[in-house]
């Protein structure tokens, strides 16, 4: 009897005409800490546009000599648990994986991952919209890390990309901190931007004490900032240079599962938003990543196995 296996997309010829394969793998158990998910959804993102592109293999940041990993948020079901853990088979878990060096991911039917990096998932929320969270969602708290509680009462913030999946979790949770909050996005965005409790400007002049650029305008983000002031930006490969005494830094999401418990609570009661833009089968993913490709997008594609 051959051993159990599942599927997984992963790239393998990054940058080349057909970069994603499906491939079947070997079942393997859980170790200490570790859980083994049930996929139920896994979340396109820009981010795995990138590196079925090569960009990231070409910057020397990916190194697998075979296959390269898809995907960074997840949702499932526990369906096995490893020695010291104390998540039961069968519950309903989100999470997230981070890095982008690694040869396995959340494109799969079923995915090993430290059971701290995990968050249970609220009834109310169903594991397709939980899978558009994690990265998205902890991306944003961790920018709000970097840019902390603003520095005086009416201090402004700029959100580009304030329509978008993380620029519309920078906008909800800013108000948070102290920020007057002001979202960057399209015309027909403005109801949407301002519902999340922003003001709105579709072109925005320089002088923000801050701006965190979920837009991903680098350079010209940084520009819009005062001098002395702040800039968050969201790719740490390629952070632009600091200019005017202004500080620059860049977010590296990381798992955080308590954090995440927290965020997925305040997305079933309302408070913050989760989009899914459309559900695609898992193995239609160069298809959804596609359609990804041509922007605009107001949601995630979600792939399911």
């Amino acid at each position: 009897m051959s051993a159990a296996t599942f599927r997984m997309a992963v790239v393998r010829d990054p940058g080349g005409p057909r970069p994603i394969d499906l491939i079947e793998v070997p079942v393997i158990e859980p170790g200490p800490g570790e859980i083994r998910v049930e996929v139920a959804g896994a979340t396109v993102n820009p981010v795995d546009l990138a590196v079925a592109g090569g960009f990231f293999h070409s910057l020397g940041l990916i190194n697998q000599p075979d296959r390269t990993g898809l995907g960074w948020d997840f949702a499932g079901t526990v369906a096995a648990a490893g020695p010291g853990v104390d998540v039961a088979v069968g519950t309903r878990v989100a999470g997230l994986i981070a890095g982008l060096d690694r040869d396995f991911g959340p494109y799969a039917e079923q995915l090993v991952v430290s059971a701290a990096d995990v968050a249970v998932v609220p009834d109310g929320l169903d594991l397709v919209a939980a899978a558009t969270v994690p990265l998205n969602a902890l991306t944003a708290a961790q920018i709000m890390d970097l840019l902390g509680d603003a520095p005086a009462d009416g201090d402004r913030l700029l959100v580009t990309g304030a329509a978008g999946a993380v620029g519309a979790y920078v906008v909800s949770l800013a108000t948070d901190r102290g920020w007057r909050v002001t979202g960057l996005a399209r015309a027909q965005d403005e109801e949407f931007v301002r519902g999340l409790g922003a003001d709105f400007t579709t072109a925005a002049e320089p002088g923000w004490d801050a701006v965190a650029d979920g837009g991903v305008f680098q350079e010209r983000g940084v520009a819009l900032v005062r001098d002395g002031g702040r800039f968050v930006g969201v790719q740490p490969a390629v952070m632009p240079a600091a200019e005017r005494g202004i500080t620059v830094v860049a977010v590296s999401a990381h798992p955080d599962g308590p954090r995440l418990a927290g965020l997925l609570a305040r997305t079933v009661s309302g408070e913050l938003p989760a989009r899914v833009h459309a559900v695609v089968p898992l193995d239609q993913v160069a298809d959804a990543h596609r359609e990804v490709a041509k922007g605009g997008l107001r949601g995630r594609y979600v792939l399911v196995p």
